[in-house]
């Protein structure tokens, strides 16, 4: 089973922000930059062990597609919410909620990541 649905984001500092990611549990599948400034990234995908993944670049004006760093948020389903939480922390993250088990169900915590992002890593995968 193929999973279609991405997460997008840019950042100020695309090479933190992939080595964040990494620490987190993404893993990186391509990673494209500017050949006259190898710092900027156009394009880079990281995949996440349960299916989907984070599409970013390096922030650049783009008045057909505006966007802001820092005003992204996504869900990544996992079965280690606390070791997700952990090593987030250690990567430079800044937990927002500790990991709890929820009323809905599953078990959930909100890190904010170096530049603002939010990130939500639980174990509930719905209803469906």
């Amino acid at each position: 089973m193929s999973t279609g649905l991405w997460v997008t984001l840019t950042y100020r500092d695309a090479d933190a922000a992939l080595t964040w990611l990494k620490a987190v549990g993404f893993t990186e599948i391509a990673v494209y930059r500017d050949d006259a400034d190898p710092t900027v990234v156009h394009h880079a995908e990281l995949g996440w062990p349960q299916g989907g993944g984070v599409m970013l670049g390096t922030h650049r004006p783009r008045p057909r597609w505006p966007d802001q760093t820092g005003t992204g948020s996504a869900y990544a389903v996992t079965d280690d919410v606390d070791g997700a939480h952990a090593a987030a922390l250690a990567a430079g993250g800044t937990s927002l909620s500790e990991p709890a088990d929820q009323d809905y169900g599953g078990r959930s915590c909100v890190v904010r990541d170096p530049e603002g992002n939010l990130w939500s890593f639980g174990s509930y995968r719905g209803e469906g």
